[in-house]
């Protein structure tokens, strides 16, 4: 597989594209701060893992997430997974776009593929930074 990554101090290069300026949680999530609000979505890895995205379910608008816990389900022509909350909050904005495709997951897991929008309770897992990620990925076997 060629390497992805790029080759700066933006980015801590791997077989996977993992962002240094996210932060990431054990169950291949990851989190991106805007203004008052988190981003959320799957890292390359997870998509990686998963092969070509067939359906996305995702809350609606105004569910409240609990960090650790399931928000969703995410299915690829491999297998099902649960997606889970690497924070808690209020779900502002859902990606609506995946519901007609989910290529974007795949293609762009870390802009057009985003998830979900949430308004934090201040509650959160234990999120790593890229290199935390990285290391977790290599201890992983991949």
């Amino acid at each position: 597989m060629p390497n992805r990554g790029i080759h700066n101090e933006e980015q801590v290069t791997m077989s996977y594209n993992v962002p240094a300026e996210l932060r990431y949680s054990k169950s291949d999530e990851w989190v991106r701060v805007e203004g008052d609000e988190l981003v959320i979505g799957i890292t390359d890895f997870a998509q990686d893992q998963l092969g070509d995205i067939v359906y996305i379910e995702l809350p609606k608008v105004g569910a409240l997430i609990t960090p650790g816990e399931s928000f969703g389900v995410i299915e690829s022509v491999k297998a099902s997974s649960d997606l889970y909350a690497p924070v808690g909050g209020e779900v502002v904005a859902v990606n609506g776009d995946l519901e007609a495709s989910q290529e974007p997951i795949n293609r762009d897991p870390y802009g057009e593929g985003w998830l979900i929008r949430v308004r934090p309770s201040g509650a959160e897992e234990e999120l790593l930074d890229a290199a935390a990620y990285t290391a977790f990925c290599e201890e992983r076997g991949h």
